[in-house]
């Protein structure tokens, strides 16, 4: 029996708590007991949990089922030598006990000895009253193992017996997608719903696969079954909408969205896919005033910031993506993409000392692509910070070794600093690695590779390719 605040029924907590508050002492029997501890276990109340199997022991001191509750708080508790001790007590006395096999299984998967615990696990079938709950409990013990492909035969068991069991029915496709099987998935999820027609989740399912597979008009039909199934789920009508986003039909997405709007609160990702529909069909006012409440719905979601962002940018209005992008930045300063916007709109707006901030502060925070590094670079060239330029070259030549952008780079800037030998020796790794893209890079230093120190070099290497 569970218990819950809002039944009438409910004698025997009131009862139990009554007797707490006035210290009166109350007799339950042992049932009694187990309801009353597995509702504070299931409510984390664990100070009332302990203080239930106490009196509960006190009053029936050979109660198997107390004394396993008892275990399952110290395993709960990470007191796993006394849980095992007390287990192995009980295990002499009532060795056909499912839950002494399940509790042991626990605390060896608590130590991470995961076979052990499905060896345990195992045996306790023998003995089980509800076997589903027993694979599901291999199952998981095969997910922590990775073994994708047993978890999904365990899991598979659990549905055998309860075809309403959607946590074992989420796991068996989660287990197919681990595997990339997603063929499988599609094959499984039919035969499935060929006997549960109605499973809106089933449909949901399927309408997943199919999309992971860009099989969008196959999606589109079990999205529409798993609406018909369940008029009233949210997760159908978002999918639904993304697929017809897929297939091009705009209005018939922004319905679906809308949809999910009336059902439950409004969800920023609502407002953001209705926004990118919007403005892909060109209603510009729409689309920002959904961008507007995707921020104002969840401050915290980036892609809402990004897609204004990117909005203003796409229509050169980069004064006001900065803005944006800062307003960001201010609730979010370790967003490191926020940061390489940031960067790029200040470059774009020639705001150069600001670009070399936001750059420095996109590499802190471990944006480590070339794009970065170079940029950064060509930043600092144009504020004439060459020495910065040159250790900002050798910070992205440890994570980008042997490339020529940044070699013809190192060569140009010792050049500027009139280190000519270094100049030379790296402008001769950088010919090795691409000589065609000299030709760009010169556009960074005029009249630098024309120096008669470099000039030879290049002169050199050219006769030697003929």
């Amino acid at each position: 029996m569970q218990f819950s605040p809002n039944e009438d029924h409910n004698i025997s907590l009131s009862k139990f708590e009554s007797m707490l508050k006035t210290n009166t002492v109350f007799f339950f029997d042992s049932l009694e007991f187990e309801d009353i501890i597995h509702y504070y276990l299931d409510t984390g109340k664990i100070g009332l949990a302990k203080k239930a199997i106490k009196i509960g022991l006190e009053q029936h001191p050979d109660a198997i089922n107390l004394k396993l509750a008892k275990v399952e708080l110290m395993v709960f508790e990470n007191k796993l030598d006394l849980a095992e001790q007390l287990l192995d007590e009980l295990f002499a006395l009532e060795s056909s006990n499912e839950e002494i096999y399940i509790q042991k299984a626990n605390i060896y998967s608590k130590k991470d000895e995961h076979y052990k615990a499905i060896d345990l696990l195992k045996m306790a079938l023998s003995y089980a009253e509800d076997e589903a709950d027993v694979f599901s409990l291999i199952g998981m013990e095969y997910l922590f193992v990775e073994d994708y492909q047993a978890s999904k035969e365990y899991f598979m068991k659990c549905l055998e017996i309860d075809q309403q069991d959607y946590a074992a029915l989420y796991n068996v496709i989660y287990c197919f997608e681990f595997l990339e099987d997603y063929d499988g998935a599609i094959e499984y999820l039919n035969i499935f719903l060929d006997s549960n027609p109605y499973s809106e989740v089933g449909w949901h399912q399927l309408g997943k696969q199919y999309y992971t597979k860009k099989m969008y008009q196959e999606a589109l039909t079990a999205f529409d079954f798993a609406v018909i199934a369940d008029d009233t789920f949210i997760g159908a009508y978002f999918e639904k909408g993304k697929v017809l986003e897929k297939l091009g039909r705009l209005n018939e997405a922004i319905e679906n969205y809308e949809i999910t709007l009336h059902l439950d609160d409004p969800t920023s990702f609502a407002y953001l896919r209705m926004g990118q529909c919007h403005e892909k069909l060109g209603n510009d006012t729409l689309a920002v005033d959904f961008y507007y409440k995707t921020v104002h719905e969840d401050p915290l979601l980036d892609k809402g910031w990004t897609a204004i962002t990117d909005f203003y940018y796409r229509k050169k209005d980069y004064t006001k993506a900065l803005d944006y992008i800062n307003k960001a930045i201010a609730i979010d300063d370790k967003n490191v993409m926020y940061w390489k916007r940031n960067a790029e709109l200040n470059k774009k707006l020639h705001f150069y000392e600001e670009a070399d901030i936001a750059y420095q502060k996109t590499i802190e925070l471990g944006n480590y692509e070339l794009s970065t590094w170079i940029s950064w670079t060509d930043i600092l060239l144009h504020l004439g910070e060459y020495s910065s330029a040159v250790q900002t070259l050798y910070q992205a030549a440890e994570f980008y070794p042997e490339h020529a952008e940044i070699e013809y780079r190192l060569a140009g800037v010792h050049m500027m600093l009139s280190n000519t030998t270094k100049a030379q020796y790296y402008l001769k790794n950088a010919l090795i690695i691409d000589a065609e893209y000299l030709n760009i890079v010169e556009e960074l230093f005029p009249n630098t590779f024309d120096k008669a120190s470099l000039k030879s070099i290049i002169l050199t290497y050219k006769k030697a390719s003929f």
